[in-house]
């Protein structure tokens, strides 16, 4: 006699709740801190001829030899670090908690930060350390320092910029959790093309550091393409974890030839950096909302009643997420995407009558 399935389910993940994707069809999305901007014409035709002659009836090399050479250069990644590509970068987190799930490992992370490391660490049974932010979304190094002491963490996540409060973690706060970390320290850099700063070209200084990344803020989110540069004793071990043809042929082909037009994505992020100070500027005029500055493509916002603004957002066909309930620090919060001008303007106009 077959068994059902919930019966056969470790308990803890019976418990939990698939990560959130809510559906938006028809309406103006900005939930999910993509580029809201196409491709030029030119650019997709190109894209049209790199996938046809793409070899469908093969598996995609994992060696991915001309991908790596083109973001080693493009993303200008240090010539003595070693490179691993990933599935979005949320596999690239699965595998590095993977790696380091032994007995009483423990992974530690800022909170409130990207879900997808505590969820990467319950899915792998580690122990699971959450470190508060300060009120202003900055580190508390104090705290970090004493849980990196009591705990021993295999690995330290930390978002830079951060994921939902925008904003980027002090670089010498950062520098000393690197120095005083026993294990690894990811620092995710997902948003790095809006915030002008990264350690990507400081990975010699650290030998436990990893800088995480992702093509999907960039503006390629539908091609599912994360790297991550370290050194390279760390890349072997990762890479006996990682799938050995987790990156497609598609991604391969489309990837190589998006990688030599980065003037596209570039100038579309000028355009998303300047949306995002005037989106501030207007949100902070808004009476009873307080938005919070930010180095990534959203703004996070505090209202009177996020729930009754979100509503109010849904029933104008405007998505965004609402962080109430998600932390303590970001109760009462919603997280705007940056837009473009006429989804910003939508949004704007959205807001004022939900208020």
């Amino acid at each position: 006699m077959s068994r059902a399935a919930p019966a056969v389910i470790r308990d803890d993940i019976a418990a939990m709740d698939a990560y959130p994707v809510t559906p938006a069809a028809g309406m103006v999305k900005l939930d999910a801190m993509e580029n809201p901007y196409r491709l030029p014409e030119a650019l997709r035709e190109q894209i049209g001829r790199a996938v046809a002659n793409a070899a469908l009836n093969r598996y995609p090399d994992p060696r991915a030899p001309g991908l790596h050479a083109r973001l080693r250069q493009v993303m200008e990644v240090p010539a003595a670090a070693g490179l691993m590509l990933g599935n979005g970068s949320d596999e690239i987190i699965s595998i590095v908690t993977q790696a380091v799930a032994r007995p009483g490992a423990v992974v530690l992370a800022i909170e409130p930060s990207f879900v997808m490391y505590k969820m990467s660490a319950r899915f792998a049974q580690l122990r699971y350390v959450g470190v508060a932010l300060r009120p202003d979304f900055s580190l508390d190094v104090p705290a970090m320092l004493e849980a990196m002491q009591q705990h021993r963490p295999a690995v330290v996540w930390l978002s830079y910029p951060n994921n939902p409060t925008g904003n980027l973690l002090d670089d010498a706060d950062v520098e000393r959790i690197i120095g005083a970390a026993p294990g690894l320290v990811v620092l995710d850099e997902a948003y790095h093309i809006f915030a002008g700063r990264s350690f990507l070209p400081r990975l010699a200084e650290y030998p436990n550091l990893m800088v995480l990344r992702t093509l999907s803020k960039v503006g390629l989110a539908g091609i599912r393409l994360g790297y991550a540069a370290a050194a390279p004793a760390w890349i072997r071990e990762l890479d006996k974890v990682r799938p050995p043809y987790n990156v497609n042929v598609l991604t391969q082909a489309v990837a190589e030839v998006l990688l030599e037009r980065m003037d596209v994505f570039e100038d579309q992020a000028r355009r998303i950096r300047a949306d995002r100070t005037e989106l501030f500027d207007r949100l902070s005029e808004m009476h009873g909302v307080t938005a919070f500055p930010s180095d990534a493509n959203f703004v996070l916002a505090r209202l009177p009643d996020a729930a009754k603004t979100m509503r109010g957002l849904l029933e104008r066909r405007v998505l965004v997420r609402n962080l109430h309930g998600a932390h303590p620090l970001l109760a009462q919060c919603l997280r705007f995407t940056v837009g473009s001008p006429a989804e910003n303007e939508l949004l704007l106009a959205a807001l004022g009558e939900a208020l």
